[in-house]
């Protein structure tokens, strides 16, 4: 097996009938680690002590008979605003450095180790998971492992990257507008927004409460719909977290979808992007054997007003630091706070009710549409250190713009896979399928035949 590349549960199925152990997987990973990380920037932390423990203790469970878990012996990491009982969460923040070790795993981390998997540490980030590019002027940039000139994406990008370059095959991020979506697109690699509040955020450091979301990133189908049933459940401690009973998705992943209605995002998400992001669509299309096409309406409304709670909530939640200690922020995360101070509340309050009015226009396309497909970002990576782009012919800048179609499905929670597409010589680019809450089954089926189809699939850098 080659475990550069090798999906999780092909790892936790080779782990559990003995063809390796846990301990070896472990080290294999700590030595690609040690060995690329240096040139990727990735890794904030590397827990190598706990982890080896970890897998001895996975290690003697089998043989003693026991059941290990669904993934067990698969090394994961996550971004580092989940606690990590014993590491400081950082948040990618120079003054969370500051702050003591957590004195408990975040839930999603928890419930991942029950399940067997091994961490293996922590991730970089745009500070304070603000931004779409993961270029930290504390912690560095992070570098796309396709080309190591250009960005990963953000603001999950150590996430993405870590799983592209094979160094993990399971890592967890956040998605406020899009934070989990642009980097897997970015790196080629799967990413899980789930619905809002599906999945508990306890021990997660937030940014816009009414907007963020965690989730997995992965090399195959199978890891991403393994790690969503891992993790689900209620939980008391994340007030948001859904007390719907999990679902098993996994188990649908062999079921055909005859009957699935499916259609392609038009209007605001035509537009505004390279022909190469048009173009992955209608590879997902053509595949799909759909033509029809929806108008999401004022797709381009929702994404301003999310402009505006998060950045009023963003603010809101650093207040009290950006008056006392202005420039221990990243100067690109501080100014947009800042300017998120300065809206005038009856903005948010305007924004937060367009926001009921467009889930009531997205639930009624629903109840005649089960998925929609659109792209995930208007280009594939940008150049680290890239301020603008080109977009039918204007001059636009690239940070913001990177979230141009993610930002509106955000804005009510919607469940969204984003899934690679390369083609040669060329660098990837994501596709988003898009479902009514508590349609990650639904979306997952859909994902799971492109997947044999051949037209999807993660491109791993080894």
């Amino acid at each position: 097996m080659n475990l550069d590349s090798a999906d999780a549960v092909s790892i936790a199925v080779a782990v559990r009938e003995g063809e390796v152990s846990a301990v070896e997987v472990t080290q294999a990973a700590l030595e690609r680690i040690a060995a690329r990380d240096r040139e990727l920037n990735c890794f904030t932390t590397v827990t190598a002590d706990a982890a080896l423990a970890d897998a001895e203790r996975i290690d003697h469970e089998i043989a003693q008979g026991k059941d290990p878990g669904l993934l067990a012996g698969v090394p994961f990491a996550v971004k580092n605003l989940f606690d990590i009982a014993g590491i400081t969460t950082l948040a990618g923040a120079k003054i969370n450095a500051e702050n003591p070790p957590a004195t408990q795993d975040a839930t999603a981390v928890a419930r991942l180790k029950q399940a067997g998997a091994i961490l293996v540490g922590a991730l970089n980030m745009d500070e304070y998971a603000y931004g779409f590019v993961t270029e930290n002027s504390h912690y560095g940039a992070t570098h796309n492992p396709h080309d190591l000139q250009r960005v990963a994406g953000g603001s999950s990008g150590g996430s993405a990257a870590a799983v592209a370059a094979g160094l993990v095959p399971l890592t967890l991020g956040s998605d406020t507008n899009g934070s989990i979506r642009v980097p897997a697109a970015l790196c080629g690699v799967f990413g899980l927004k789930p619905t809002y509040g599906r999945l508990s955020r306890a021990g997660v450091a937030l940014f816009s409460s009414s907007f963020d979301h965690i989730g997995p990133f992965a090399r195959s189908v199978q890891d991403i719909a393994t790690a969503f049933d891992v993790l689900q459940g209620e939980d008391e401690r994340d007030p948001v977290c859904t007390k719907r009973p999990p679902v098993e998705t996994r188990h649908f992943l062999l079921q055909d979808i005859e009957g699935i209605k499916i259609a392609i995002a038009g209007d605001y998400f035509c537009k505004g992007a390279n022909p190469e992001a048009l173009a992955a669509v209608q590879k997902v299309a053509d595949a799909l054997c759909v033509s029809e096409y929806v108008t999401i309406p004022e797709a381009h409304r929702a994404r301003a007003a999310a402009f505006v709670i998060t950045a009023c909530e963003g603010a809101n939640l650093h207040l009290e630091k950006l008056r006392q200690r202005p420039q221990d922020f990243d100067p690109a995360t501080r100014d947009r706070f800042l300017a998120g101070a300065l809206i005038p509340s009856h903005w948010y309050i305007q924004a937060q009710r367009f926001r009921k009015w467009f889930r009531d226009q997205i639930r009624e396309i629903f109840e005649k549409i089960d998925i929609i497909i659109a792209p995930t970002t208007p280009i594939s990576a940008p150049l680290i250190g890239q301020q603008t782009m080109i977009l039918d012919g204007e001059e636009i800048l690239v940070r913001p713009h990177l979230g141009l179609f993610t930002q509106p499905l955000s804005f009510i929670g919607l469940p969204v896979l984003s899934v690679p597409i390369q083609y040669a010589n060329a660098l990837p680019l994501g596709v988003q399928l898009i479902a009514a809450p508590d349609q990650e089954a639904l979306i997952l089926r859909v994902a799971s035949v492109l997947q044999t189809k051949g037209i999807i699939s993660a491109f791993v850098v080894s």
